[in-house]
């Protein structure tokens, strides 16, 4: 995509005193202008080049502003579309935002303002096609679905999910509850010789212990009470495949002896059965508990431990890895907004700032479940803001401490609207907070917000 000070602009507006005014002040600021006076040459373009913008009457001649934008986005998903009208309709609006339009204005425009939505809109096509891209070169390097970030912690363990996958090796993964383990195991798994065998999960902890040995091992009928028929357990289920067992610092010490028998000799008995079957199965475990530590406590058994850590992949915490939390953030929301059928313009830097300050002790799981929620709540089209993060969050997310600097020789309007600016950037752009910290009111500040033109 071009850089904002070259961005393409194709203008629809069959008015030349009109059109001649908004390329003048586009023209000033750098942007590259092309102006056409009716739908139909502007359907031509479209459908011969892509722009970064589309600016369109919405009763444009000969073919209409809807349908543009309808091609527009069919060409590139990314464009920036405004639609502008001669009186408000806020029921037209409404359906254009719906569509797909980035923004809807009224005449006589306000070029100010219509720069200001220019350059957010492309702000927001520059984020997605860099999160594509990134995904892209991901995918097409590691092939890692769901696993998103570009950390240095997070390559590291790209480059071991690809240097592991091709072995049979047993694979310990060591985390914190929520970095996304599971994510990373099956990336192991799709990325091996045993990609088109089963991959069966098992969280240990999630069962009660008494049906551990069952779910892992299978029962015959008269195992115990309410074992009536033949049961095949996860063990079996996955020969030829991958085994992925979460929590499995949770197992019993009985357990713990039987599953070091299993990946010894890939040999085990079902629950009251005495034959033995036989399968060719890769483990790979997982546990949120130091085993080492278990270890020298006596509750992990030492050569079942060194029997899982043949090899080690250590996920980072989300706090460790903060660049990666605008990226995950907008991933949920494309997947939030997809699975709820809404549609969602994306989040403010003040929100984002606030995110990505926070500790987040339930690490990428939580980061999710909070942004489900908010686009959840959030209404068609809205672009999620600090107010829609949870109170908890807020709360918890302390402002940075930063120095403000004052250039000699400005005006005293000026030093206001520059400590304005700066400590609203302190406060993640939520407003009350920016006014508690200045000590004045809530709507003295939103008249200063407003005098500044500060957003």
């Amino acid at each position: 995509m071009n850089q904002a000070l070259t961005a393409e602009i194709l203008l629809v507006e069959r008015t030349p005193t009109t059109a001649r005014r908004i390329i003048s002040y586009l023209d000033e600021r750098h942007y590259e202008v092309e102006w056409v006076d009716d739908g139909e040459k502007a359907f031509n373009r479209l459908d011969d080049r892509t722009y970064d913008v589309l600016i369109t009457e919405l009763n444009a001649h000969r073919i209409n502003g809807m349908r543009l934008l309808e091609l527009a986005l069919e060409r590139s998903p990314e464009m920036c579309v405004i639609l502008i009208t001669e009186e408000p309709d806020v029921e037209l609006a409404t359906e254009a935002m719906r569509q797909g339009a980035y923004d809807f204005q009224t005449k006589p425009l306000n070029l100010g303002k219509l720069e200001a939505v220019i350059q957010r809109g492309l702000g927001r096509m520059r984020l997605m096609l860099e999160q594509h891209e990134l995904k892209r070169r991901l995918d097409e390097q590691y092939g890692l679905g769901n696993l998103v970030g570009k950390s240095r912690q997070m390559i590291k363990v790209y480059s071991a999910v690809r240097q592991i996958a091709p072995s049979r090796s047993t694979v310990l993964i060591q985390g914190e509850t929520g970095t996304g383990k599971d994510l990373v195991a099956q990336a192991i798994h799709n990325n091996s010789p045993r990609r088109d065998a089963p991959f069966v999960k098992l969280n240990c902890a999630s069962i009660p212990e008494a049906l551990v040995e069952s779910e892992l091992f299978g029962h015959v009928p008269g195992a115990f009470t309410g074992a009536t028929q033949i049961r095949k357990g996860r063990f079996e289920l996955a020969d030829t495949g991958t085994l992925f067992l979460d929590e499995v610092c949770e197992l019993t010490p009985a357990l713990q002896a039987k599953l070091l028998r299993v990946l010894e000799y890939q040999q085990f008995e079902r629950l009251g059965d005495s034959r033995t079957m036989t399968v060719d199965v890769r483990l790979i475990a997982a546990t949120n508990r130091p085993l080492r530590e278990m270890v020298e406590r006596g509750e992990f058994r030492d050569d079942l431990y060194y029997r899982l850590r043949v090899v080690v992949i250590e996920i980072p915490a989300l706090r460790e890895r903060r660049e990666d939390v605008p990226l995950l953030v907008q991933h949920f929301i494309h997947e939030a907004s997809e699975a709820n059928q809404k549609r969602i313009e994306g989040i403010t830097r003040g929100a984002m700032d606030v995110l990505g300050r926070y500790d987040w002790p339930g690490n990428v799981r939580e980061l999710r479940n909070i942004i489900e929620g908010m686009v959840t709540m959030a209404r068609k089209g809205h672009t999620l803001d600090v107010d829609d993060i949870p109170q908890h969050i807020r709360r918890d997310t302390a402002p940075e401490v930063s120095e403000i600097r004052i250039p000699t020789g400005v005006t005293m309007e000026q030093v206001e609207r520059i400590v304005i600016q700066e400590t609203m950037k302190v406060c993640g752009f939520n407003k009350e907070a920016c006014a508690k910290m200045l000590g004045i009111g809530l709507r003295t500040l939103y008249r200063k917000l407003k005098q500044y033109d500060i957003r």
